[in-house]
Order: C-alpha cells, then sequence, then structure tokens
C-alpha cells in the first residue's frame, strides 16, 4: 500500500512542478535619436492554451499562422508605451522559445516612460510579465501581474 502511495506521488510532481506563467520584455531605447525596439520572450507551452482565448477559431498552435498573427496583434495591442506607437518587426519560433519584436521611436528627450504589460491574464490568472527598460546604459525593471495597469519610471539622462 505505501509503494502504491509513493508511486501515485511520484507521478503527480512532474505534472505539477510547472506552476507560473512569466514571459520577459525588454524595453531598449537608443538614448540621441529615441528609437525603440521591444523584444518579448515566451515559452510557446505558456502561449498555446493563451491561443485559445485570443484566436478562438485558429487552432490553438504557433504552427498555425492565423493564431500567430492573433498572438502578434494581441501583444501588439496589450503591450504599450504610452506616447511611442509600436509596429511589429518579426517574429522567432523556435522549440519552446517564442519571441516577438516591435519597433518605434520615442522622443529623446523624454524623461519617463509609461508601460502598459499585463498579458495573458484571461488565461493564467497568476502569469507574471517582467519589463526591463534600458536606456543610456542603465536598466531598470517593472513587474505586471494581469489586473496592474500601466506603470511608470523615471528614464536616465542622454548619454
Amino acid at each position: 500500500m505505501l509503494a502504491a502511495a509513493l508511486v501515485l506521488a511520484g507521478v503527480t510532481v512532474p505534472a505539477s512542478a510547472h506552476r507560473g506563467h512569466a514571459s520577459l520584455s525588454v524595453v531598449e531605447i537608443d538614448a540621441k535619436s529615441g528609437a525603440v525596439r521591444v523584444t518579448h520572450r515566451f515559452a510557446a507551452h505558456d502561449v498555446e492554451p493563451v491561443l485559445v482565448d485570443i484566436a478562438p477559431d485558429a487552432q490553438p498552435s504557433l504552427d498555425d499562422p492565423e493564431a500567430v498573427a492573433a498572438l502578434v496583434a494581441y501583444v501588439g495591442q496589450r503591450f504599450t508605451i504610452t506616447g511611442t506607437p509600436l509596429s511589429f518587426q518579426s517574429q522567432q519560433l523556435r522549440g519552446d522559445d517564442v519571441m516577438l519584436v516591435y519597433t518605434g521611436r520615442m522622443k529623446p528627450s523624454a524623461t519617463s516612460i509609461s508601460v502598459r504589460g499585463a498579458l495573458f491574464g484571461e488565461t493564467h490568472a497568476s502569469h507574471q510579465t517582467q519589463v526591463n527598460v534600458r536606456r543610456a546604459g542603465v536598466t531598470r525593471t517593472l513587474y505586471f501581474e494581469p489586473s496592474d495597469g500601466a506603470k511608470s519610471l523615471a528614464l536616465s539622462a542622454r548619454k
């Protein structure tokens, strides 16, 4: 009986090992020109369940171009920088790694940035997004939960 309980416990541990859902977004700002590059990194195993909610008519797979297009649109609408329109630039889908890149331009003289970065809350209530903002050799970090609104931080001075 004890052996059966241990076997059963061992079977359930791997299934419950991945409880957190997270993503990383890096905002790189050229201090001289104001050029902005935003790189989002996701795990495919976190994104594919989200596709059910954001692309209900597509296959919930990153192999489906319609689902990927819905993901690109979703991230483009949900992740914003106030006053800085972002345009989709490129994507990389490799194994469990998903990378989406958006670009834009802000005023080089900007002294602060306001980011809206809550993602995937429709599917993962505990999803966390870490946003690293880099300018003039300084990186500052914001963290977002699904219910968070925009957050602001001061930018480093131009080099």
